[in-house]
C-alpha cells in the first residue's frame, strides 16, 4: 500500500508530460498555396494549377506493421480558392487492374473498400475536425469528427468529388466549400492526414505516421497543413433546406382507413462565424425514411438504436459524448419520441481554439390529453486543456409547459441533470481517461440523486490495460439521457480489462493474444448483484480476418422479475441467483474476396440452471460495384425449467444494396423477428439529384409470420433540396 501512494504521484506527473508534450508529427508538413488557374472536378490531373502545388508522397504503412514505408505508391496535392478547398489524389496500384469496392453506397464501410480519406483538424486542437474522401469506384465519405478522432459519419453536407479508374492507378478529385467546414478565422496552420486503403495488398497506410494501434483518423497524428495566406472567409453562410413529404398509412389488423399525411418543413444553417454555426428547424420530418434494423433481445435492459437526424449531428459529440455508453445525460433520440417536434433551434461550435460552445432548445408537442408538451433545452461547454484533453460543462432540462396534476400525474413535471467531466487524451493518444460527476433533479426524489464514473486507459501495440469504475445513485434519473443499469436501482461498478498481443513473422498471422474483460456491480449494501468475467484469445491475419475463442463466467441476482426470454411471459423472482458458464467463438473474413462471411456462437447455461446455444452468421456477396447482397441470421436455442420449456428465437432476413450510379441508390431487406411476432419488409429508392439534395421513395410492410397477413403498411415520397444562400 505505501509503494502505491509512493508511484501514484509520479505515475500522474508522468501522464501529465505525455499530455502536454509537443505533437508527434510537426515535422510532416505541407505548404497550400492558392490555385494558379481554375479547377475543373473531374478526375483528370490535368489542370495547370496541379503542377504548381506541392506533393504529399512517401506513405508510411501502418497495417500491417508500422516500421517501413508503404508498398502502395500515392502522390497528394492541396490547392484553393475563395469558396473551395481542393484536393487530388493518385492511388497507384500495387497490382496492376486491381480493385476491391464493396459498392458505391454513400459513406461506406471503411474496412470492405480500396478507399482515400483526408482527416483535416481545422482549429489545430488535436479533437474535432472533418474528414472526406471517396473509394475506388467514386463513392463519396464524409463525417465530422470529435473526441481525438471518432468519425461520425451521420453528418452529411454539400461538396462535390470525382474519380476516374485507370488499368494502373484511381484518381480522386474533390471541391470542398469552406461554407461547408467549421475553422477558426484567421489560422494559418490546420492539422492533416491522408490516408491510403488498399485491400488487394492488406495494407492501410498515411502520410503523416500513425502507430499500428491507433485508427488512421487519429487528430494526435495528424501533420501540419500551413497555409501561405489565412483561409478566406466563407462570408455570408445561410443554407435553407425545405423538405415535403407524403405518408400513407394503413392498419390492416384494425381495419382502419388509409390515411394521407402531406408534411412540409424543413431546416436553416446559419454561419455565425466559419466556426459557430446555428441550427433552426420547424416541423421537422425526422424518421420517414430511415428505418431501425430490428435486434434479438435478452437483456434485462434497453436497446441502444444510433441518432441519424440531421437537425442533432452538427458536433454532436459535444452533446451527446458527455458520460459513457452507459451513462448519458444526454441522448437525443428522446426527443420525439412517439410524438410530434414543432421547432427547434440549436447553436454550436467554436468560440476560439480552446472553447466549444453548444445551445440547444426543441419544443414538443402531444398526440392525447394525457402527454405534455415538453420543452427540452440542453447548455454544453468545452475547454481545451493541455494538448489535448478538455474539462466539460453541461446542463439538461426537461420541462412539461403545459403540465396539470390532473391529466399529468404519471409523468414528472420537470427533469433536469447538471455535470462535469474531464477527459483525458495524451499528446500521444498512449493515455486516455475520464472523471464524470453528474446529479439529476426529479420532483420527489432529493437524495442519492448522482452518479460518478471515472476511467483510465493505457494502449500501446501490444498491450492494452483499463480501469474503470461507477456509481449511479438510486434516485439519479436521466429522462433525456440513455442510463440502461439505472433499472438496478443504485449500484457500483468496476470494469478492469488487459489485453496483450504477439507479434510474429509469419505468412498469414500478423498477432495473436489473451485478452480478459471483467464487470462486477454491487447493490447499495455492497452485495455483489452481477458478475462477468470473460477470457478469450485472439488472432489477427495478415489479411484482416479474425478468430476469437472465449469461454465466460456469469452470476446474476436479480433486483426484480425478469423473463429470460423476453416474450412477456413468466418472470422469474426479484432476488434469485443465478450461475452459469459459456464458451464461445467468432470469426470473421478477409474484406477482399467478393464472398464474405462472419460468424459468432455460443454455447453453455443460462438463467435458472438452464441452457442457452447461440449462432449468428452473416454471409455476403457482392457484384462490384453494383449490388452488395447479404444474408443474416440470428438462432438463439434457450432451454428452461417449467414454466418455460424450450425456446427458440429467430432472427433472419436477406439485404439487397443496389448502387446504379453513385446518386441512385436501392436498399431492400426482410427480416422475420418471431421474439416480436413479426415479418417487416421495408425498401428505399434514393435519388441524389444534386449534392445534398435527395428524393426518398420508401415502401414498409409488416406481416403476421403465422399466415403473412399484412399488419400494417406505409408508403413515403420525401423530397429535400440543399439551397446555398
Amino acid at each position: 500500500m505505501l509503494r502505491t501512494f509512493i508511484l501514484t504521484p509520479f505515475i500522474f506527473c508522468f501522464i501529465i508530460f505525455q499530455s502536454i508534450a509537443q505533437k508527434p508529427n510537426e515535422n510532416y508538413q505541407y505548404h497550400i498555396h492558392s490555385a494558379t488557374s481554375p479547377v475543373k472536378v473531374d478526375g483528370i490531373a490535368d489542370d495547370p494549377a496541379w503542377s504548381a502545388a506541392e506533393t504529399a508522397k512517401d506513405f508510411f504503412m501502418i497495417t500491417p506493421m508500422d516500421t517501413s514505408f508503404s508498398k502502395a505508391l500515392t502522390d497528394v496535392k492541396l490547392c484553393y480558392d475563395k469558396h473551395n478547398l481542393y484536393i487530388l489524389v493518385v492511388n497507384y496500384k500495387p497490382i496492376n487492374g486491381s480493385l476491391i469496392v464493396e459498392s458505391l453506397k454513400r459513406d461506406f464501410a471503411f474496412g470492405k473498400n480500396d478507399n482515400f480519406l483526408l482527416f483535416m483538424d481545422t482549429f489545430d486542437d488535436k479533437t474535432n475536425g472533418f474528414s472526406f474522401g471517396a473509394n475506388a469506384a467514386g463513392a463519396p465519405w464524409d463525417g465530422q469528427q470529435g473526441d481525438g478522432g471518432t468519425v461520425d459519419l451521420s453528418w452529411d453536407n454539400k461538396w462535390v468529388s470525382a474519380v476516374k479508374n485507370e488499368d494502373d492507378k484511381w484518381v480522386w478529385e474533390a471541391a470542398i466549400p469552406f461554407k461547408s467546414i467549421r475553422y477558426k478565422p484567421g489560422i494559418t496552420r490546420w492539422g492533416i492526414n491522408f490516408s491510403r486503403q488498399d485491400l488487394t495488398i492488406s495494407e492501410k497506410s498515411s502520410w503523416a505516421p500513425v502507430p499500428r494501434q491507433f485508427p488512421s483518423a487519429s487528430l494526435a497524428y495528424t501533420g501540419v497543413l500551413v497555409w501561405d495566406t489565412p483561409p478566406p472567409t466563407p462570408g455570408p453562410n445561410i443554407s435553407v433546406i425545405p423538405y415535403a413529404a407524403m405518408r400513407m398509412t394503413k392498419d390492416h389488423q384494425n381495419d382502419l382507413p388509409t390515411k394521407y399525411k402531406p408534411t412540409i418543413g424543413g431546416d436553416v444553417k446559419i454561419g455565425l462565424t466559419p466556426s459557430l454555426n446555428l441550427d433552426l428547424t420547424v416541423n421537422p420530418d425526422f424518421s420517414q425514411v430511415d428505418v431501425d434494423v430490428q435486434q434479438t433481445n435478452l437483456d434485462r435492459f434497453e436497446l441502444f438504436f444510433p441518432e441519424r437526424r440531421q437537425f442533432f449531428l452538427e458536433n454532436a459529440d459535444l452533446f451527446a459524448n458527455f458520460g459513457y455508453a452507459t451513462i448519458r445525460p444526454f441522448f437525443s433520440r428522446r426527443i420525439g419520441l412517439g410524438v410530434p417536434i414543432q421547432f427547434g433551434a440549436r447553436m454550436s461550435g467554436k468560440i476560439n481554439k480552446n472553447w466549444r460552445i453548444g445551445v440547444l432548445d426543441v419544443q414538443t408537442g402531444a398526440n392525447d390529453t394525457l402527454t405534455p408538451h415538453n420543452n427540452y433545452a440542453v447548455f454544453a461547454l468545452q475547454r481545451q486543456l493541455l494538448a489535448r484533453s478538455n474539462v466539460r460543462f453541461i446542463f439538461v432540462n426537461k420541462d412539461a409547459t403545459n403540465y396539470t396534476l390532473e391529466r399529468h400525474s404519471a409523468t414528472n413535471r420537470y427533469n433536469r441533470n447538471i455535470g462535469a467531466e474531464f477527459n483525458l487524451a495524451s499528446a500521444k493518444n498512449l493515455w486516455t481517461g475520464k472523471v464524470m460527476f453528474l446529479k439529476s433533479f426529479t420532483p420527489g426524489k432529493s437524495s442519492d440523486d448522482f452518479t460518478h464514473a471515472a476511467d483510465l486507459k493505457f494502449t500501446k501495440a501490444n498491450l492494452i490495460w483499463q480501469w474503470q469504475h461507477e456509481y449511479v445513485g438510486k434516485n439519479y434519473n436521466a429522462e433525456v439521457g440513455y442510463v440502461p443499469n439505472a433499472v438496478r436501482m443504485g449500484y457500483y461498478k468496476i470494469s478492469p480489462n488487459v489485453a496483450y498481443l504477439f507479434f510474429i513473422k509469419h505468412n498469414k498471422i500478423i498477432s495473436h493474444g489473451p485478452k480478459l474483460v471483467s464487470n462486477v456491480y454491487w447493490d447499495k449494501k455492497f452485495d455483489v448483484s452481477d458478475k462477468e468475467f470473460i477470457l478469450s484469445y485472439n488472432i489477427n491475419f495478415i489479411n484482416r480476418a479474425t478468430v476469437a475463442v472465449w469461454g465466460s463466467s456469469n452470476y446474476v441476482r436479480l433486483l426484480r422479475p425478469f423473463d429470460p426470454t423476453n416474450l412477456g411471459g413468466f418472470t422469474l423472482a426479484t432476488g434469485t441467483e443465478h450461475n452459469w458458464k459459456a464458451v464461445g467463438f467468432d470469426i470473421v473474413s478477409g474484406p477482399q474476396n467478393r464472398f464474405t462471411y462472419l460468424a459468432s456462437g455460443i454455447l453453455g447455461g443460462y438463467y435458472q440452471n438452464g441452457k442457452r446455444n447461440n449462432l449468428k452468421a452473416e454471409l455476403g456477396y457482392r457484384v462490384q460495384p453494383y449490388v452488395a447482397i447479404t444474408m443474416a441470421g440470428n438462432y438463439n436455442d434457450i432451454r428452461l425449467p417449467e414454466p418455460w420449456k424450450r425456446t427458440q428465437l429467430w432472427l433472419v432476413g436477406p439485404r439487397v444494396d443496389v448502387t446504379f450510379t453513385n446518386s441512385l441508390f436501392f436498399t431492400t431487406f426482410m427480416q422475420y423477428n418471431n421474439q416480436a411476432d413479426n415479418i417487416n419488409l421495408n425498401a428505399r429508392l434514393q435519388w441524389r439529384y444534386k449534392p445534398a439534395s435527395d428524393l426518398f421513395i420508401v415502401y414498409t410492410d409488416n406481416y403476421l409470420p403465422e399466415n403473412f397477413r399484412v399488419k400494417n403498411r406505409a408508403i413515403v415520397l420525401k423530397f429535400t433540396y440543399w439551397w446555398n444562400l
